[in-house]
């Protein structure tokens, strides 16, 4: 795995360079370190660290050390980074006081069956119980919980944008809905916890991201279409190609968690994504069009007459106006990094 662009971590600096004077000195305890969103949070610390001599330690949990430093060669030997093997639902405390600690690992969604009927539910919440545990015996101060929007449950097709305060949440009676449920137990935790135990819990529901390191070959749109198009196949779009989605770029994504950590208002959800929307299979033909291919796109199905279409895309208000958070990256831009990220990670070949 190649490393993250400089481009992209001198972007996160430059915006961000009055943010990090309260992580001097200090030891940051990280969860998902391996995953998508906890290596560009991990990335972006060190490089802060390394331009303004912060003296931060990252304890960064991980299923496999080993592995963690082979996808991420660029922080094998780092002073600042210390991998500690585990599981997040049973992973052995390190010593230590830790007065920040980012919990941004989750399990993998899959569907429910007879070994386990609540799919990834189960560790989800056990995974953030034990991290809360945690925080509460090291001396947490400020605790960042990354949510999903997912907690929202299904977004009315007549509301544009979902803000913080809308009171919907996924249905109790839908099987596919355990990373929903469990992202709302989740923050329930975190806030029963920083309540009991006087610490900030601060908490960021994640919406739709592109980035290097954006998996390829997961249920995220955008990247399946990368794919598509460094593969030299036709870009598919599974459905009718209607849902509207909205992107925000991961040096962006960054910077609004930082930013959550150390200036967030406890207790006080926020939204994380762009509020520039579009429909899905405008999002292929923007792929098609910034990466230069002559992909054809195929569309599965046919608008259902009369029906209108999905929505996931948040209100970003709330940050915007009490954080001054903005959408900096342009969805144009951020795929093509996207792209260009894989392609020199492949070596520059396609099967195009």
């Amino acid at each position: 795995m190649s490393a993250l662009p400089a481009k992209d971590l001198d972007h996160i600096v430059s915006r961000t360079r009055g943010l990090w004077e309260p992580l001097r000195g200090q030891s940051i305890f990280l969860t998902g370190a391996s995953g998508f969103v906890g290596s560009w949070l991990l990335a972006s610390v060190l490089r802060a660290n390394d331009e303004f001599g912060l003296d931060v330690v990252v304890v960064a949990l991980t299923r496999d050390p080993d592995r963690f430093f082979r996808d991420q060669p660029d922080l094998a030997g780092h002073p600042s980074v210390r991998a500690l093997g585990g599981d997040m639902v049973d992973f052995d405390f390190p010593e230590g006081r830790f007065q920040f600690v980012i919990h941004a690992a989750t399990e993998q969604s899959f569907e429910p069956d007879s070994d386990r009927p609540l799919g990834a539910f189960t560790a989800d919440v056990d995974g953030t119980r034990r991290v809360l545990d945690f925080a509460r015996m090291h001396g947490v101060r400020r605790f960042l919980f990354t949510s999903s929007g997912a907690v929202y449950g299904v977004q009315p097709s007549e509301m544009t944008h979902v803000p913080e305060d809308y009171a919907g949440a996924p249905s109790t009676t839908d099987t596919r809905s355990a990373y929903g449920q469990a992202k709302r137990v989740s923050e329930f935790l975190c806030t029963m916890y920083g309540r009991a135990y006087g610490f900030d819990a601060l908490i960021g529901r994640l919406f739709a991201f592109v980035g290097p390191r954006l998996p390829l070959d997961a249920n995220f749109a955008v990247g399946n279409f990368i794919r598509d198009v460094l593969t030299g196949g036709s870009v598919r779009i599974a459905g009718d190609g209607t849902p509207y989605r909205s992107y925000l770029y991961t040096a962006d994504l960054a910077i609004w968690l930082w930013t959550i950590l150390l200036r967030g208002k406890a207790a006080y959800p926020y939204n994380v994504g762009s509020p520039h929307d579009l429909t899905i299979e405008d999002l292929a033909r923007t792929v098609v069009a910034v990466t230069g291919r002559r992909s054809t796109i195929e569309i599965a199905k046919r608008p259902t007459a009369g029906s209108r279409p999905q929505r996931y895309v948040p209100s970003v208000e709330r940050a915007q106006t009490d954080l001054g958070l903005r959408h900096l990256v342009s969805i144009e831009e951020g795929i093509k990094r996207t792209f260009d990220w894989h392609r020199m990670r492949d070596g520059g070949n396609t099967l195009a």
